[in-house]
């Protein structure tokens, strides 16, 4: 793993000069929504006409299949498990007031390193990693922040699942109107149209679309206490998901207008992606598995990053990516070295990104405490254990995971499973007290 991320590194193409950075998050986007990924509904223009004109990866993964891990990887450029508050799957509302189950405001982080360096950077969007008194996003690197401090929120109350107003600019709380994915966006569109000109930005755009509980704009109009029937039973359909899905895609085309008109989107790199592999009524044909797996329907996720100055327009890489090479990608892009205490495990893709045809080999690595989950991806080989029965998996020719090859191939399901003993003893146990949410049941595992 350190040699693959030192021989990409080593390879380390020069940027033109500090970019700005956008970063793009969905929650609980599938793999196959967009129409750049074959997606079925015309949901998506702004973000197909991104992919155009950058990269598009057909490898990317999440770091989890839920929520907040993959924000702590996010973050920290690390395996969340290094991190107390990344054995959470995901953090829920008994983490308010626990002083260890959240980003610790000591722990090197991509804004953090970046303010250091002279880039102004903000949050606009989803925290989800932990809570004040001891957590946040202006403790963890981030000069401004508006939006939700925890996971899912309704859309116009804009309160949790148990009724908990959940809206914050910096540290206060505050009342808006309006349907949250269009605020973000008009939010996000304000500060690049304000951002002064003379040094670089990291904007970090975090939508909760299309995250339960699934509304629309236009169900702004419904009743109380329709949208109270919604938040306790779910509701939801795949059309109102598809909505969702283009009323942030519309937003998403306010902020890339901006970046032209302001002349700034030459040396922007603009990176979209989500959290997690997706949830009910999301399309990840071919893969099968949803959120709470790692089937490779809720780890893989989509991935377009654009920057005119360095990326060449309508790439496709099968470059294996995480979510945590971002943090040292947007370092690399900006000249600055990771944090000397924490290295990363995250590699670089800048090399990737100048050259789209170049994939470099590596290994990585899952688990999660719910049904005992392991998976490792070396390759196109997968080994994956859930409930104590063990997979392999030839990805090249199986994207479904329909074929076990656990007999078929011994020698490489047991240099797998020891591959994945070896990497498990360097990182901290699961707490047995950690806490697992289940976020909806289905019948779509090995």
């Amino acid at each position: 793993m350190n040699a693959t991320m030192n021989a990409m590194n080593s390879k380390r193409s020069p940027a033109p000069g500090r970019p700005n950075l956008v970063f793009i998050l969905a929650d609980d986007l599938g793999y196959a929504d967009l129409g750049c990924y074959g997606g079925r509904a015309p949901v998506s223009p702004n973000l197909d006409r991104l992919a155009a004109e950058g990269v598009r990866f057909t490898d990317a993964y999440a770091n989890s299949p839920v929520c907040s891990p993959s924000r702590f990887a996010l973050m920290t450029g690390r395996y969340q498990y290094r991190l107390r508050g990344g054995a959470e799957e995901p953090m829920t509302g008994r983490a308010r007031g626990q002083s260890h189950l959240g980003l610790p405001p000591g722990h090197p982080t991509l804004p953090s390193l970046l303010r250091e360096h002279g880039y102004r950077t903000a949050l606009i969007g989803k925290w989800h990693l932990g809570f004040p008194p001891h957590f946040g996003p202006l403790k963890s690197g981030y000069d401004e922040f508006f939006g939700p401090l925890g996971g899912g929120v309704d859309y116009f109350t804009h309160c949790d699942r148990g009724g908990t107003h959940d809206l914050y600019e910096n540290e206060h709380e505050v009342e808006r109107s309006g349907y949250l994915t269009d605020i973000l966006s008009e939010r996000a569109a304000d500060w690049l149209q304000a951002v002064p000109p003379d040094a670089p930005f990291m904007l970090s755009v975090h939508y909760t679309a299309p995250h339960w509980p699934w509304e629309t704009r236009s169900d702004q109009a419904e009743s109380e206490r329709i949208r109270a029937a919604i938040q306790h039973t779910d509701g939801g359909s795949v059309e109102t998901y598809q909505a969702m899905i283009r009323q942030m895609d519309e937003g998403i085309g306010r902020i890339l207008d901006v970046l032209a008109n302001r002349g700034l989107a030459e040396n922007t790199l603009v990176v979209f992606t989500s959290d997690n592999g997706g949830e009910r009524f999301s399309d990840t044909w071919p893969l099968s598995g949803k959120k709470m797996d790692l089937l490779e329907g809720g780890i893989r996720v989509p991935l377009i990053a654009r920057w005119p100055a360095m990326i060449p327009a309508g790439g496709i890489t099968p470059q294996v990516a995480m979510t945590m090479d971002w943090c040292p990608t947007m370092l690399d892009a900006a000249g600055i070295p990771p944090a000397p205490t924490h290295e990363p495990d995250g590699i670089s893709l800048l090399p990737c990104l100048a050259d789209p045809a170049r994939a470099s080999p590596r290994t990585v690595y899952w688990r999660m405490k719910y049904r005992a989950q392991q998976a490792v991806r070396h390759g196109s080989w997968k080994f994956l254990a859930v409930d104590g029965n063990e997979y392999l998996f030839d990805l090249s020719r199986d994207a479904r995971e329909r074929a076990n090859l656990a007999r078929r191939e011994p020698a490489m399901l047991d240099a797998l499973r020891n591959c994945y003993r070896d990497w498990a003893q360097g990182m901290p146990e699961i707490p047995e007290q950690a806490g697992v949410e289940l976020v909806y049941t289905h019948k779509d595992m090995p």
